[in-house]
């Protein structure tokens, strides 16, 4: 990885929820815009994998024994990355049904608000602030009502 550079990895998708090329590379610029205009050009990591692999991470990490649709590990203020997240493809298919839009929608707004998590938000504890993120960007970018929006409702 290059400085700047930001990396989605696809990891274990289940064959019905795959990503095509086009929709792979459309994830991968989707990573380097939000590293370049939400997260002051600092590089990330996204790994897009099944629920399986979320299981763990939430229970080896968080001690919580079930899978989830996104996980947000940042890193130290001084490390050369943001962070790394991990996100569900079979979740967010999941919640695109539920919710009447794209896979690959979804995909971005979960890579969204992960990605607010890396810089420092959080949404249990800041009074709004990673919401009225999340809404900024979220109509910048196009996107669908968000995970912080959608638990309100």
């Amino acid at each position: 990885m290059t400085p700047g550079d930001s990396t989605v990895l696809f990891r274990a998708i289940p064959r019905k929820f795959k990503l095509d090329a086009k929709e792979k590379r459309a994830l991968g610029a989707f990573a380097q815009t939000l590293a370049e205009r939400v997260g002051d050009g600092r590089p990330w990591m996204c790994l897009l994998t099944n629920d399986r692999e979320l299981h763990k991470l939430n229970r080896d990490f968080l001690a919580h024994d079930y899978p989830t649709d996104v996980l947000s590990f940042p890193w130290p203020a001084s490390g050369a990355l943001l962070g790394e997240i991990a996100i569900s493809v079979e979740r967010a298919h999941e919640q695109a049904a539920q919710f009447g839009h794209l896979p690959l929608n979804e995909i971005c707004v979960l890579m969204l608000h992960g990605f607010l998590h890396l810089t420092g938000m959080d949404h249990e504890r800041d009074r709004g602030e990673m919401a009225r993120a999340e809404r900024k960007w979220r109509k910048v970018f196009d996107l669908p009502s968000t995970l912080i929006a959608r638990s309100k409702q």
